[in-house]
């Protein structure tokens, strides 16, 4: 048995998942009782093996999604040593635990983990999140009334849908031949693939792509070279062969799945989540249900951008939410302000702020202030100097980000913060210093 420990609220205990760079063990919430799973990762293993970015972009994606078939994240604690996301624990295990047991599935079973994985897989590419890694075993779980749990965004990309993508990843026997050759891909569509060799999977009780030679094997891939077994049925194959095209721009989206004869052949599927108003103004991935733990805050970096034809990408939304602020995980905390004003006017207002606190502005470039005390410049002592950079989100709003460049004098830097946030006309501010 391993030894308990304590983060936050959470009392830890038995391991219950474990990769090459985090431990995930089952937690207890000490004020409600509840079960939890709690993803522990050291800092250190992150910063020596170069894992920030991939660590920010797992809870970056996790914090913009709510769907039934998504593992759901609940927080972020961060220790001197760790850091920890708080899960939703899926009691059911891994979907290969099932699969293993009865060799295949039969239809029926097989449908109903396939459309709960393209639905949940359409969520995320409406949200502008892309999984890029989903296979069996570790990404599929099961929880205890047996429903389809998509988990594990550590290789997800967060962008604009139909932006190309050109980070080759993903596991090998899952991955689309177009990520193969290293060059611009479609996420959406190289998910789609990645459904489609799922669903083989499922009906099969095999890989249709299997090689002990990397090199070989990705030459099947991109053929593509399979066959089907002798039990499958006409619309089976019709549907796999659809999704296993070569040809991203011919392959099947998810649209044409849904709408596919396979599915409309007498079987009760669950009703999709519609949760998403395409004939909305504003961008998808602002979108979010009401039970959502982040609400607030995505509604908030929504109303600085009411122009439907500019897009955000979901990872600077990310950085301009207090709430979902991610540098503070591994690099010193900065400050972040919202702006409703185009740029120099920003700038302006920040100029008027630093006077009020008796502080010199030296322009830097464009849109990057240095602020100083004066009386202490004059003395050579700079014992207080910050950096405040204005970053453009639309025409109309920015985004204020406030680092400190030399000193210790937090008290400045808060009050400062704060005769910004009245210039800026902010309703409502979170300083992280």
């Amino acid at each position: 048995m391993e030894s308990e420990s304590v983060v936050g609220k959470y009392k830890l205990g038995r391991t219950v998942g474990e990769g090459a760079f985090a431990k995930v063990r089952l937690g207890v919430d000490g004020e409600t009782g509840g079960t939890v799973a709690v993803k522990v990762i050291h800092r250190d293993t992150v910063r020596k093996h170069n894992l920030v970015c991939q660590v920010k972009r797992e809870i970056g994606a996790m914090k913009l999604l709510n769907h039934p078939n998504v593992v759901k994240i609940h927080e972020v604690i961060a220790t001197k040593t760790k850091v920890c996301l708080v899960m939703e624990y899926v009691s059911g295990g891994q979907l290969s635990d099932r699969l293993s047991c009865v060799k295949r599935l039969d239809e029926r079973e097989a449908m109903k983990y396939f459309y709960q994985l393209i639905d949940a897989v359409d969520y995320c590419h409406r949200r502008g999140v892309y999984h890029r890694d989903l296979k069996q075993p570790e990404n599929l779980m099961l929880d205890g009334q047996g429903n389809l749990k998509l988990s594990d965004f550590g290789l997800s990309a967060l962008t604009k849908p139909g932006q190309l993508l050109s980070t080759s990843c993903g596991s090998p026997c899952y991955i689309a031949p177009e990520v193969i050759l290293h060059k611009s891909y479609d996420g959406a569509a190289a998910d789609v693939w990645s459904c489609g060799v799922i669903l083989f999977e499922l009906l099969a009780g095999y890989l249709p792509f299997q090689d002990r030679s990397l090199t070989s094997l990705y030459r099947r891939i991109s053929r593509p070279q399979f066959s089907f077994p002798q039990w499958f049925t006409p619309h089976q194959k019709k549907l796999i062969s659809r999704i296993l095209n070569p040809s991203p721009i011919k392959r099947a989206k998810i649209t044409d799945i849904l709408k596919d004869k396979w599915f409309h052949e007498d079987h009760d599927l669950p009703m999709r989540i519609e949760n998403i108003d395409d004939g909305s103004d504003a961008p998808e991935e602002f979108r979010t249900d009401s039970e959502s733990s982040h609400t607030s805050e995505v509604r908030e970096a929504d109303e600085l951008n009411p122009e439907p034809e500019r897009f955000i990408n979901a990872f600077q939304l990310i950085s301009t939410c207090s709430d979902l602020d991610l540098s503070g995980l591994f690099h010193e905390r900065k400050t972040k302000l919202g702006s409703p004003h185009p740029v120099q006017e920003t700038l302006e207002k920040i100029r008027i702020a630093a006077k009020d606190v008796s502080l010199s502005v030296w322009r830097l470039d464009s849109s990057v202030v240095r602020l100083q005390d004066s009386r202490l410049l004059e003395r050579s002592i700079p014992d207080l100097a910050l950096l405040a950079e204005v970053i453009e989100v639309t025409s109309t709003h920015c985004v204020v980000e406030v680092s400190k460049s030399n000193g210790h004098k937090n008290a400045f830097r808060k009050q400062l913060t704060k005769k910004m946030a009245i210039k800026l006309s902010r309703i409502e501010v979170s300083v992280l210093a």
